[in-house]
């Protein structure tokens, strides 16, 4: 196992295209990070220059005590899992699993060791026989991971492997994964366009945004403290809910008072003072965040908590919850993060929930609330606030006011 640092690191393509732009990152030795963004954001690229895939046109990149730069493929000392699964048609499972052995000399009793402990991990053992076109997607992509384990590298690198399953299968390749990680413990690194996938798999995960790295942390990290409103609208899903509001102080030493479109939200002394430099905003216009599950239908919710009234114009009722998309008046946020996010949402296959055609100009609202909810679309109903769970971003610069990192 080793650790995997990136200094610095940039590639440019065709003399003025950056795909990735000054990164810098240092994934420990065990560790499972996820790489994760928009379509187009860097993060193959990255990880294919780690795998020596690409070319690095400046910075440092280092596996283990190696720096890596010039070093081919071959000689790094890591196994790729592929979308495409990449297996050899002609050849059966146990073979495609030897395959790579072989070609290193790899002596014919350690093969059969590594090729029998990978089998029996991933549950190969009755498709040993098998070649690639018997077998289920599913089935082929452990094939793809048995691929790699027998090698015993140093890391792993998986680009995203699970995006040609369908969603059941996700969800139990996901926790394949987790169990696999915890088992062999090799340093990973895994890039995804889907959040989920990133928050579910990751110890720490990296949002890369044109080539930059935004925020790197623990996926709760990430949801409850974003660094900006890029990171903020990304992570979590349904998205978090954006809209430009004022800050009205009551007094020297108190609370305040969030007013956004028709709705006028509570902020006290205690919540003030816990975010650091919120209270200079008072008197100011911040945008405001609020993630659909601190929402609540307020007849199952605390009574102390504020109440604002809605009409719901779409319930998605999903068991576990009901998610009530509803319109504020006010324009959508123009800061230029959540312009992207929202074109992110309507053209990029990793955040399907984006903006709805609702026929309006007005921002519109997603709120997470009780499957014993009796909310209809059309109707009135009154939405309970967790005002200690806001998120206040600088409207010029885009940045988290009051935590992360700045």
């Amino acid at each position: 196992m080793a650790e995997i640092v990136l200094d610095g690191v940039d590639k440019v393509y065709g003399g003025d295209v950056k795909a990735v732009d000054d990164l810098n990152l240092r994934i420990e030795d065990g560790e499972f990070m996820v790489l994760v963004g928009p379509s187009g954001c860097g993060k193959s690229t990255a990880l294919r220059m780690i795998a020596g895939l690409e070319e690095i046109t400046a910075g440092t990149m280092a596996i283990g005590d190696e720096v890596v730069n010039d070093r081919p493929p071959k000689d790094r000392d890591i196994a790729m899992v592929f979308q495409n699964y990449a297996l050899y048609p002609h050849m059966t499972v146990e073979q495609n699993l030897a395959f790579g052995l072989k070609l290193r000399k790899v002596a014919k009793s350690e093969i059969a060791r590594r090729v029998e402990e990978a089998s029996s991990m991933l549950g190969l053992d009755p498709y040993l026989k098998r070649k690639p076109g018997a077998l289920s997607g599913g089935q082929r992509q452990r094939v793809a991971m048995g691929r790699a384990i027998v090698r015993e590298p140093r890391a792993f690198l998986m680009d995203e492997p699970l995006s040609n399953l369908d969603a059941k299968l996700r969800v139990q390749m996901r926790a394949s994964l987790n169990q696999l990680h915890e088992r062999l413990g090799v340093t990973t690194v895994y890039v995804t366009h889907d959040q989920v996938e990133a928050m579910t798999l990751g110890d720490r995960v990296a949002v890369l945004r044109d080539g930059r790295l935004q925020q790197v942390d623990t996926p709760k990290r990430l949801f409850d403290a974003p660094v900006n409103l890029f990171v903020a609208g990304f992570i979590g899903s349904p998205a978090m809910n954006f809209v430009d509001a004022r800050l009205e102080g009551e007094g020297e030493g108190e609370g305040a008072l969030l007013k956004f479109a028709e709705h006028s939200l509570p902020v006290s002394a205690e919540l003030l003072d816990s975010r650091p430099g919120l209270r200079d905003y008072i008197g100011s216009s911040v945008i405001l965040g609020i993630r659909p599950s601190d929402f609540n239908d307020a007849e199952f919710s605390n009574s102390d908590e504020p109440r604002i009234d809605v009409t719901a114009k779409i319930t998605e009722e999903l068991g576990t919850e009901i998610n009530v998309i509803f319109g504020v008046d006010a324009p959508p946020v123009s800061h230029e993060d959540a312009t992207a996010l929202a074109q992110d949402a309507s053209g990029d296959e990793g955040n399907d929930e984006g903006a709805l055609p609702l026929g309006s100009d007005n921002s519109q609202f997603t709120a997470r609330v009780s499957p014993r909810s009796k909310v209809t679309p059309g109707a009135s109903m009154r939405l309970s606030v967790d005002v200690s769970q806001l998120h206040f971003f600088d409207q010029e610069s885009g940045l988290a006011i009051g935590h992360g990192k700045h």
